[in-house]
């Protein structure tokens, strides 16, 4: 996160592609993938997109960030993007904050922290590793409460289905 006198501002255009990246969110939701979403944006536009799709592609690397920055590579037939900013529902983990670093983000704006695998400010400070030869300026908290609450109300659907399935089995229901 750099240091903490010259915290990068949040901008209203932050918000608006926070609110793209929680419309790819819901489309993970709506196929029982975690819901986090993540957009490319570069000058201003659109040029990568994705949602999380592990479970459903059979592929431990479909984060919603590696998705987004694959969608962007191809689209600008290039895989640096410098220049660039991610913006992503959930603080990515250490796997995605080093594609970003070799993707060359330039600035990577998350909602949400992640406390148990988040490698920005919650479980590690990545992106302050000495060898890193690449800076990216990274943003949290961009409407982390509308970011976090989509992420608590998967989780709480899922237990709910899980404490109904075992009532059912168990002959409670």
């Amino acid at each position: 996160m750099g240091d903490p006198d010259r915290m990068p501002e949040v901008t209203a255009e932050d918000e608006r592609w926070m609110k793209r990246a929680l419309q790819l969110a819901a489309e993970a939701a709506a196929i029982g993938e975690v819901p986090v979403g993540a957009v490319v944006v570069l000058d201003g536009k659109e040029i990568g997109a994705g949602f999380n799709a592990p479970i459903s592609g059979c592929d431990p690397t479909a984060h919603a960030e590696i998705r987004a920055m694959r969608d962007a590579a191809a689209r600008v037939g290039n895989y640096r993007l410098s220049g660039a900013t991610l913006y992503v529902t959930l603080e990515p983990c250490t796997m995605c904050v080093g594609a970003i670093v070799h993707a060359r983000v330039s600035r990577l704006v998350y909602g949400a922290t992640e406390p148990k695998a988040g490698a920005i400010e919650s479980a590690r400070r990545t992106l302050e590793e000495p060898h890193l030869n690449w800076d990216v300026v990274a943003v949290g908290g961009v409407l982390a409460r509308q970011c976090g609450q989509v992420i608590s109300e998967f989780f709480g659907r899922r237990r709910a289905d899980i404490r109904r399935l075992r009532n059912q089995a168990s002959g409670k229901e």
